[in-house]
């Protein structure tokens, strides 16, 4: 891809991502550059390139964060319900935290990143508190255990849900927790074959549209058991 690239520090990274036009928002670009991936990502953090964090699991490229949150920007806003689904290092639930925190504070806003690896929900924990601890004490930002496939009803509904490993086919459960005028971000597709980022947007009537954004290679998204 012609916007791979390696920068000296996080802003030098993110700087190059806005160059080449993948991150297009300054709201985006401060979110990120607001967030070190260093605490998210042991390898190599500032490479724009999936990188080992534990368990078989990668963090996504940067180039992939900045796509999530630039798709989501217009539904993530104070007071708003946001799920990360396959949540990881934390990475990218910090992001969401930080977008909307621009944006103002909402006793109701909620960002819940779910994960099924207890290790990865010890260590996600870890990492945001490592950047910043305030994140977990304000009650805004939650990492649960759970399977991700099944969403989170307790915090449902949702105005934007982004998931970070390939559904093999289309994700009802998750689409029946998005709230109405919310978009679903996810990639689908079969493990090792084609994968397309897919964009699920509800309206006020609670129909249905998709829409085809990308092809994608994505781990499968999974349980403990598979």
């Amino acid at each position: 891809m012609a916007w791979r690239s390696m920068g000296t520090n996080n802003e030098d990274l993110i700087r190059q991502l806005k160059e080449h036009g993948v991150i297009a928002s300054d709201a985006v670009a401060n979110a990120m550059i607001a967030t070190d991936r260093k605490h998210y990502s042991p390898r190599n953090p500032y490479m724009d390139a999936p990188q080992p964090i534990g368990g078989g699991v990668t963090i996504s490229a940067p180039h992939m964060h900045a796509f999530a949150l630039e798709y989501l920007r217009d539904h993530l806003k104070p007071g708003a319900h946001v799920l990360d689904v396959g949540s990881g290092s934390g990475y990218l639930t910090a992001c969401f935290y930080r977008y909307i925190l621009t944006k103002g504070t909402h006793a109701e806003t909620r960002i819940v990143g779910i994960e099924h690896q207890a290790d990865l929900v010890r260590m996600s924990k870890a990492n945001l508190n490592a950047d910043d601890r305030t994140m977990l004490s304000t009650g805004n930002l939650e990492i649960v255990e759970g399977d991700g496939r099944k969403g989170f009803p307790s915090r449902a509904p949702y105005n934007a849900i982004h998931v970070g490993a390939a559904a093999p086919d289309t994700p009802t459960e998750l689409i029946n927790q998005l709230a109405k005028g919310g978009r679903l971000i996810v990639p689908v597709g079969p493990d090792g074959g084609t994968q397309y980022m897919q964009q699920y947007d509800k309206d006020s009537n609670g129909k249905v549209q998709m829409t085809q954004l990308m092809g994608v290679m994505y781990v499968p998204l999974t349980d403990l058991r598979s």
